[in-house]
């Protein structure tokens, strides 16, 4: 069966160590992605509703308004409920993946991720939104 998703699906990274996010954008955009960022919860939140992207690649552990306040305010609204979440985090618990899916994540992802890991975990998230969608 042929795969459904777009040539060039839109990913938001969401992190606050722009090293960090400077080598994820990167890879990912190699991968063959369309990537926008984002340093901080605000951010992420603002460019969820103006981008509607694919997938957010959320960080976890960020001052101010940190991922999972970003992420319960992304689900809240109706128009960026469904866009597709996978939280990355350095914390290395089960509870960590068990609250990040409650909260409405589609993945979850230790750090530190090597890009082809990530490129695959957002494929695979990308396949699985587009088969409950169906």
């Amino acid at each position: 069966m042929a795969s459904s998703i777009p040539s060039d699906p839109l990913v938001l990274i969401v992190d606050d160590y722009p090293d960090a996010l400077e080598v994820t954008a990167l890879a990912l955009h190699h991968a063959g992605f369309r990537v926008e960022t984002a340093s901080d919860g605000i951010e992420a939140i603002q460019q969820a509703v103006r981008l509607s992207p694919d997938v957010i690649v959320m960080d976890l552990s960020m001052p101010g308004v940190d991922g999972w306040e970003a992420i319960r305010q992304i689900k809240g609204f109706p128009r960026t409920r469904n866009i597709s979440i996978i939280a990355v985090t350095a914390l290395p618990d089960h509870w960590n993946r068990t609250k990040a899916e409650a909260a409405g994540c589609d993945g979850y992802l230790q750090k530190p991720c090597p890009p082809l890991s990530l490129a695959t975990e957002i494929r695979s998230v990308l396949e699985r939104s587009l088969l409950q969608s169906r």
